[in-house]
């Protein structure tokens, strides 16, 4: 198995936001010409992250006091909290020949494939990054790409406390609502999830996806 068909993934758990950003930049920063690609699975504290260009009037208010961290991400705000899963995707995009559009469109692609595995019927918005179902927002992403190295990734709401969404415009758009699988589907778990997202995954980028 060569590094180019490969992907590491681990399962850190809940973990703390700053922990996961300087990790992966960490990761990226030692990497060599025959590192293997990582993808991180976990869940974050409830945080608030802010996009490289984020806006914080797109903070609309903050009653519960959760932390708001800068990141180095794009986009603009969104919300993390327990019961949404991360895919955190560390790729040499030289090393599969793709362009950050073409990621893009392979992780919607993904999320899509896995919702209607659960017969979850989800959609893209045109100039909107992330995945819809009716006309809320289900998945969202933000990536960094640097020396052709990727960080972060994507997001599902499964199973979570979706009150800190309504006191931002998620992603920057107002008035924006978000859903989560359990509303479309209770019998759903988020090991269930994860497992469908990581078929889909593997067959769009065509890696062979492994445990650590």
């Amino acid at each position: 198995m060569t590094a180019s068909s490969l992907l590491i993934r681990r399962f850190p758990g809940l973990t703390d936001y700053h922990e996961a950003l300087n990790a992966m930049k960490a990761f990226n920063h030692k990497r060599q010409s025959d590192t293997v690609d990582e993808l991180w699975i976990l869940e974050h504290p409830a945080v608030y992250t802010l996009g490289q260009a984020g806006l914080m009037s797109h903070l609309l208010s903050n009653p519960l006091n959760i932390p708001v961290v800068r990141s180095d991400r794009g986009g603009q705000i969104t919300f993390h909290g327990p019961g949404q899963i991360i895919f955190y995707l560390l790729l040499d995009l030289k090393r599969h020949h793709l362009t950050v559009r073409q990621l893009v469109t392979a992780i919607e692609q993904a999320v899509i494939n896995m919702l209607g595995f659960f017969n979850i019927s989800s959609h893209r918005v045109e100039g909107a990054p992330g995945i819809y179902v009716e006309n809320a927002k289900i998945a969202a992403l933000g990536l960094r790409i640097q020396n052709g190295y990727c960080r972060h990734g994507f997001s599902i709401n499964v199973d979570m406390d979706t009150t800190a969404f309504t006191f931002i415009n998620p992603c920057g758009y107002e008035r924006l609502r978000t859903t989560q699988v359990k509303e479309w589907n209770q019998d759903v778990t988020k090991e269930m999830i994860i497992e469908r997202t990581l078929v889909e995954l593997s067959n769009l980028l065509q890696v062979e996806v492994k445990i650590a």
